[in-house]
């Protein structure tokens, strides 16, 4: 699959190059396109077009990553700068825009009306997430529903779609079909959850961004929303205020709200919930070694220090 994705990337425009490289290289933990693989065979699936559309769910959420660092703003992904800082704004836009075309090209090269229905919805979907994420942004009456919507669109629905259609190759049951669906929403919406719990997470020198970055961005993440909603008159004020102006400078005191009022504790364990939905749809699918692997990786989606 890495062999394919370094093929693929290939353009006789150089700029396309070098930041399809850096950002594809750059230390990504590969989920979305494992998660994949691995359904693939877990639902019996014998052919190989699996690896096509392994580099094709990698192609999109790299595409989504070089956005969302230009609208965040972002300086450091994976402890290395953004593409938005070393080639600026427009480019790292551009060149998103290309993965993305590029994955729709492989897509279709695969032959399956089914396939480009899932990912065209997929991507979609992800589009609304953002959005709604950007409708969120600054406003401190973002609630644990209007949360949730988010990280399920935005997440979990590329998850969702790359584990689906691992079961569609192998021309599965509805039933396991089903179950692999649900497995990748699971797994996305634990993996999410533990992301933004370790966010806060002072302690963790092994993030892939600052500490304190969504919060910096405005962005109200499940830690901060549950401190809100049991934390002290005090504390809501601070947090508030924090979310409406950017609270890095107030890291410290947000932190510790955050922790006195167990919200990584809270959001830790929806994060488990979810894990452990997820293994238990595992259990439709013909016992296997990758099978097994699946029900390994929601562990690890919420055991993960970075």
């Amino acid at each position: 699959m890495d062999a394919l994705i370094l093929r693929r990337l290939q353009s006789d425009v150089v700029l396309i190059n070098q930041i399809g490289h850096y950002i594809v290289n750059s230390g990504g933990k590969r989920l979305r396109p494992l998660s994949l693989l691995l359904s693939a065979r877990a639902c019996g699936y014998t052919g190989a077009q699996h690896i096509d559309l392994a580099a094709v769910i990698e192609f999109i959420h790299t595409s989504t990553l070089l956005h969302d660092d230009v609208v965040d703003n972002s300086k450091l992904r994976r402890n290395r700068e953004t593409a938005n800082v070393v080639w600026g704004n427009d480019a790292s836009v551009l060149v998103g825009d290309f993965l993305y075309s590029r994955a729709f090209e492989m897509m279709v090269e695969v032959g399956s009306m089914r396939v480009m229905d899932i990912l065209s919805h997929a991507t979609n979907r992800i589009a609304e997430g953002e959005v709604l994420q950007l409708l969120n942004t600054r406003d401190p009456d973002t609630d644990e529903s209007r949360y949730m919507e988010v990280i399920t669109r935005k997440t979990a629905t590329l998850f969702e779609a790359g584990i689906q259609l691992g079961a569609v190759l192998a021309e599965s049951p509805p039933e396991i079909e089903n179950a692999a669906k649900e497995y990748g929403l699971c797994l996305g919406v634990a993996f999410q959850l533990i992301d933004d719990a370790l966010d806060y997470s002072v302690a963790n020198n092994a993030l892939d961004k600052n500490v304190g970055d969504d919060l910096d961005e405005g962005k109200p993440t499940l830690p901060i929303i549950r401190a809100m909603a049991v934390g002290t008159s005090a504390q809501r004020t601070l947090l508030r205020n924090a979310i409406e102006h950017g609270g890095r400078d107030q890291i410290e005191a947000v932190t510790e709200a955050i922790v006195s009022t167990d919200a990584i504790t809270y959001t830790a364990a929806l994060a488990q919930s979810y894990a452990t939905r997820a293994k238990t749809a595992t259990r439709a699918m013909p016992d296997s070694a990758a099978t097994d692997a699946l029900a390994m990786l929601a562990d690890f989606a919420v055991s993960r220090t970075h």
